[in-house]
């Protein structure tokens, strides 16, 4: 029970709480591997106030949402969370359970969630709870947010930033606050075929995605994936659409081929429509040509009268009216998948029974008290309403909605027997006759259709009708499933699962491998080696970088797409076979993970950068977030972990999958506990020998394979580059690990280059101009030390030394100084510049900073120079250059930058021409 929180004087002006932000996350994430929604809400004053100090507050919220009681909390049964509140807790705390209660109101099954404090930040608290729907989720977030405050006492009460949850109207009651939210939440349901599919998928381990506000289902990725909406699939051919949709021409290919259908004529006024029904002979059924769910449609038929009220009501529908004879029997559907009969359903038309009391009126209105009856086509059931055919149909039997009818007489209000019209179904799977299953999956080969509806009527399913007499009346594409789902009567069918057993045959899960790749440095150029990789091995590979996205080699979008929202480019891109996916810290933190879980994972390093921002304050953070993407590795995949690096070495602990080291250290430096590791038969990858001996070994199932020599990697520049020697262990080891063949990595790596068209921006290397230049993204102190390790083995080769440096504004000023501290050892002639993004920071002020940086680190004024603009401050670096000179440019706009190089021309760029504005000494 929390007892030591002081009351806040009534002379103390209180903070009421406000919403710092709200996002939502898709996929695997720092705090879990359910998508959730996070609130990061400050309470205020209110931090000083847990539940156990608001009188009468728990009860108060409790007696509007009852359902908080089955909430076990940390306590794990009944009441648990009710029992935290009388001994005292956080709001933020409330609220996420408020969330998840109001999300189970209205249909949403969601139960975990969980709030966290933040660090250094008192009073602020990280709120996150389950959705399944996240617009119904952040609208039962805000909601939860309201409804909480408005429980306070006048002088706790207040509350800003809601708008950062979603936009809604001002909160006045609970039940004004559910009805909106059961609105929406009716509104973003899936319908039951749509939802019966997605569970099935579930159970499949078969990904999906929402694509619309609609029911366009996207399941699977890549070149796996199938879309279906409703239970149209992309297999269903137009064409068969359309002639299901065309009811004369259905009825004629279907006759054509000798299954039986009523005979009929279309028509367009009333006169022809009775001068039909005397050809066909009564009775007759009127419907629209193209008309669906049973609008319009009228049966039995008996007089001339009739069939002008029928048309009349089928023309409301269509501009031509089918006529056709009627059969009588009872109305079935048979739904055939893939060619094969795997539901029968027997269809009752809206009904009640009298009571002897009650009118048909009242007798509805008892029907409709059915929990299962709902509105439209979402629920089991359809409820019953009255309109003109209703009457007219119980005119016929000399009835009225006001007539009451005897104890036990059955009245049928409807001469159609549609779901959608109230009526109701009983399972007949396991009785339908042989002849009568094939008429129906001939009808449905003929139409052309992978998931056809067929109308049968029939006096008795269980005998062939051909001695009985009835036939096919439509054939319908997009059938609904919920009468085969849940029958009124008789056995459910899983009706999904044959839909998916064809979209997904032998097992299939829909999934391509996906390879995830994170760490503070060398993850664009561990993909790109990848990447490389697969294509060798035949792969259609769609990789994310911080360069863009590329298919198959191509690139199809630029700048930055290291995030979540590109990778889901690449998993939707039908032809894909493989994904390799960049995954920086950002995205991580703004949204998650794109997907659910990964077959290989690698980790390459945490060092410190991004520090202080986001919550990410100390390299622990850091490496917390980075390891998300290891844990997201699917159990029988792999964890390719660093383990010269403390950080990713420790991740062993929480990352999935089997895991595979790789090191740089030769053998008989190894510490213990990798050892143990190769010892107990586990895999790992290291660099073996010294200097001019350099191998790659493999060791796995306690023998050591050589793979081949360090030197034989062009990326490695023989081995001087080691920072890419690491790159190539963990893209080999990613490889290997999907069983990859070793002789094609040997090979893709071997060819694999640092030219520009193989790795932009990581370490492309251009001679020319009487000097060479190295183009790098190096961008924080860990990236420049490690290209300064090559630098300092290529200085013996070059006169001098020139560097052009920047860094990003949101990294701290001890970073940035840092990066003039390396510069300054390592280059003979700086060129200060910065990124057109400042994130923040005046103009001038990063430049500053690396200069203090420098000079601090004993580099004289005279070697400084300041452009702040990037192409300015190359065009600087490359006119101070002279022959036998190394210019080594650290570039953010990378393919800019590469132009300059190329188009450089010595002999008409002398360095006097340089703008005295642009450039200025640092003394």
């Amino acid at each position: 029970m929390i007892t030591d929180v002081k009351p806040v004087s009534g002379d103390l002006q209180l903070k009421a709480m406000e919403v710092v932000s709200a996002k939502v996350y898709r996929g695997p994430h720092l705090y879990s591997q359910l998508p959730m929604i996070q609130i990061q809400l400050d309470l205020g004053s209110l931090e000083e106030w847990p539940t156990n100090t608001i009188e009468g507050f728990a009860d108060r919220l409790v007696a509007l949402l009852p359902g908080l009681w089955e909430h076990g909390c940390s306590y794990g049964e009944p009441g648990g969370f009710v029992r935290r509140m009388n001994e005292g807790t956080w709001l933020g705390h409330v609220i996420e359970h408020v969330a998840i209660e109001l999300q189970s109101r209205v249909g949403m099954r969601v139960t975990r969630g969980k709030t966290r404090s933040v660090k250094g930040r008192p009073g602020v608290y990280n709120i996150l709870f389950c959705f399944a729907d996240e617009r119904v989720g952040l609208a039962a977030g805000r909601l939860a947010v309201e409804l909480v405050n408005s429980l306070l006492p006048d002088h706790l009460r207040g509350i800003s930033g809601l708008d950062e949850i979603c936009e809604g109207e001002v909160f006045t009651d609970l039940a004004a606050g559910l009805e909106r939210l059961t609105d929406l939440a009716a509104y973003r349901a899936f319908g039951p075929t749509t939802a019966s599919l997605i569970h099935e998928a579930e159970r499949r381990h078969i990904p999906w995605q929402r694509m619309d506000d609609s029911s366009l289902i996207l399941f699977g990725h890549g070149k796996h994936q199938k879309r279906i909406r409703a239970s149209c699939s992309d297999m269903t051919s137009e064409v068969a659409t359309e002639i299901a949709a065309d009811k004369d021409l259905t009825k004629l290919l279907l006759d054509q081929a000798g299954l039986p259908v009523p005979r009929g004529e279309l028509v367009r006024s009333a006169d022809d429509a009775v001068s039909a029904a005397r050809d066909l002979g009564y009775p007759v059924v009127t419907k629209p040509l193209d008309g669906n769910h049973g609008r319009g449609v009228n049966i039995d038929l008996q007089t001339e009268a009739d069939v002008r009220w029928g048309f009349e009501q089928a023309r409301e529908h269509g501009r031509t009216v089918i006529v056709e004879r009627y059969f009588k029997g009872a109305d079935h559907r048979i739904l055939v998948i893939g060619g094969q009969v795997v539901a029968v359903a027997k269809r009752i038309p809206a009904h009640v029974v009298g009571d002897g009391v009650r009118t048909i009126r009242g007798l509805i209105d008892e029907v409709n008290q059915d929990p299962r009856r709902g509105v439209g086509h979402s629920s089991v059931l359809t409820r019953v309403e009255v309109d003109d055919c209703v009457e007219r149909f119980l005119g016929v039997s000399g009835l009225t909605i006001e007539s009451v009818p005897q104890v036990g007489q059955e009245v049928y209000l409807r001469p159609t027997a549609n779901l959608s019209t109230g009526g109701t179904a009983i399972d007949r799977t396991d009785e339908i006759h042989p002849e009568n299953a094939l008429i129906a999956r001939r009808a449905a080969q003929i139409v052309g259709l992978d998931i056809a509806g067929i109308d049968f009527v029939c006096p008795d399913i269980a005998q062939p009708v051909s001695k009985t007499g009835g036939g096919i009346i439509e054939v319908n594409a997009g059938p609904g499933f919920r009468m085969h789902l849940e029958p009124f009567q008789g056995r459910p069918r899983n009706v999904a699962r044959p839909v998916l057993d064809m979209l997904f045959p032998d097992g299939s899960t829909g999934r391509i491998p996906i390879f995830a790749i994170t760490g503070t440095n060398g993850k664009s150029t561990t993909a790109r080696m990848l990447n490389h990789i697969l294509r060798h091995a035949h792969y259609n590979v769609g990789l994310t970088s911080t360069t863009g996205v590329y298919l198959d080699g191509q690139r199809v979008m630029t700048g930055d797409c290291s995030g979540p929202r590109s990778a889901r480019v690449v998993l939707r891109e039908p032809g894909v076979d493989a994904a390799v996916l960049e995954c920086a810290r950002g995205g991580i933190l703004r949204e998650g993970l794109a997907f659910d879980e990964c077959d290989v994972a690698a980790a390459l390093n945490v060092t410190e950068d991004h520090l202080g921002l986001k919550g990410v304050d100390t390299i622990e953070d850091l490496a917390a977030v980075k390891s998300v993407v290891v844990e997201s590795v699917r159990r029988g995949g792999w964890s390719i972990l660093n383990a010269d690096n403390e950080h990713t070495a420790a991740m062993a602990q929480q990352a999935g999958g089997q895991i595979c080291y790789f090191t740089l250290k030769d053998q008989a430096e190894w510490p213990q506990w990798l050892v143990e590791h190769v010892e107990k038969g586990g895999r790992a990858i290291n660099r073996q020998g010294m200097g001019e001996g350099w191998d790659i070994v493999i060791h796995e199932d306690n023998e050591a394979i050589y793979f081949m020599k360090v030197q034989d990697i062009p990326a490695t520049f023989e081995g001087w580059a080691e920072f890419n020697v690491a790159n190539a262990l963990a893209a080999v080891a990613m490889a290997h690990c999907h069983r990859v063949p070793l002789n094609t990595i040997r090979a893709a790596m071997r060819d694999f280059t640092t030219s520009f068209e193989d790795s932009p921006g990581r370490l492309n290397i251009h001679d020319g101009h009487g000097f060479r230049t190295i183009l790098d993204y190096a961008h924080n102190p860990d990236g420049l030390r490690a290209l300064g390790h090559l630098v300092t083995k290529m200085r013996s080769r070059h006169r001098r030394v020139i560097g052009m440096v920047g860094t990003a504004g949101d990294r701290r000023d001890s970073d940035i100084r840092e990066m003039g501290s390396l510069a300054a050892r390592l280059f003979d002639v700086l060129v200060l510049k910065e990124d057109d993004m400042l994130r923040g920071r005046e103009s001038g002020t990063i430049a500053a900073l690396m200069q203090e940086g420098a000079t601090a680190a004993g580099c004289s004024a005279d070697r400084i120079y300041t452009v702040l603009p990037e192409d300015g401050a190359t065009d600087l670096s490359l006119r101070l250059a002279r022959p036998g000179d190394l210019v080594v440019l650290m570039a953010d706009h990378i393919e800019e930058v590469w132009d300059q190089i190329l188009a450089f021309d010595p002999v008409h760029a002398p360095l006097g021409s340089v703008d005295a504005v642009q450039l200025r000494s640092a003394s």
